[in-house]
């Protein structure tokens, strides 16, 4: 995902990752392009944005978060990183998709359940389904939900 923004000549872009292995491979695939990207090790629960962004995109982290607190943590989060009229996108594991995902737990949601965990802040704007066939043949199900944050 990053790598097309980069592409594309967006700027002002973050990521955040836990691990700084998996970020040391994205910063690698792009090269010299990895100077425009703010690149932030850190826990998301505990994390606090210096800034205000347009868009939040979580393609598979907000999954991993089973424990209550852990997702209002997060939300909270995305309440200070995203501006008010910015848009929240979260990918998760959709309520028939895989319990597991690495051998670890996760929690399954759609729409409904995120925009709770989120709260009154943000209003879905957009929400689907995707099935996506893994290399082994097995079918994943998938929620992609965008979020807007409410102005004032």
């Amino acid at each position: 995902m990053i790598d097309a923004l980069v592409e594309a000549g967006f700027t002002a872009l973050t990521a955040l990752d836990l691990s700084e292995k998996a970020l040391a491979v994205t910063k690698a695939r792009l090269a010299g392009r990895a100077a425009s990207v703010d690149w932030v090790v850190a826990d998301v629960t505990v994390w606090r944005p210096s800034r205000m962004y347009d868009v939040w995109h979580d393609r598979a982290a907000f999954h991993f978060l089973t424990d209550p607190a852990d997702q209002l943590a997060y939300a909270n989060c995305v309440q200070q990183a995203v501006r008010p009229g910015g848009h929240v996108i979260i990918g998760t594991f959709a309520l028939d998709g895989p319990e597991k995902c690495s051998g670890l737990s996760v929690a399954r949601h759609d729409a409904s359940s995120i925009g709770r965990i989120l709260g009154d802040s943000f209003e879905l704007a957009e929400s689907r389904r995707q099935d996506h066939q893994t290399p082994g043949g097995t079918i994943q199900r998938f929620q992609f939900s965008r979020f807007r944050h409410r102005s004032g």
